[in-house]
């Protein structure tokens, strides 16, 4: 079964940086599918932050953190990350690694980010 660990959130001030790590299991990285990071904020809508390919690395963002933030993988060690840089307070959110494997949704468990000001 396909389990995703997220780690790496915390407090940081406008500006700081932080880097959230998804560490996954029982996914084949031959198959085709995408890693990406959601975020939610409460009383509002689960928002697509980033993601990447499995087979060829492509990458995608929304355009708020575009140039902020970076998405990458280590098929080495079965993690992918979410480098962000320039925080901003409406950064601030519950942060969750997703993973669509043959047709089933697998989440994280989620991680806060607070950014203040």
């Amino acid at each position: 079964e396909v389990q995703l660990v997220e780690s790496g959130g915390g407090l940081v001030q406008v500006g700081g940086s932080l880097r959230l790590s998804c560490a996954a299991s029982g996914l084949t990285f031959f198959e085709n599918y995408a890693i990406g990071w959601f975020r939610q904020v409460p009383g509002k809508d689960l928002e697509g932050v980033s993601c990447i390919s499995s087979i060829d690395g492509s990458t995608n963002y929304v355009g708020s953190v575009k140039g902020r933030f970076t998405i990458s993988s280590d098929n080495a060690r079965n993690t992918v990350y979410l480098q962000m840089n320039n925080l901003k307070p409406e950064d601030t959110a519950v942060y969750y690694c997703n993973v669509r494997f043959r047709s089933v949704d697998f989440w994280g468990q989620g991680t806060q980010v607070t950014v203040s000001s």
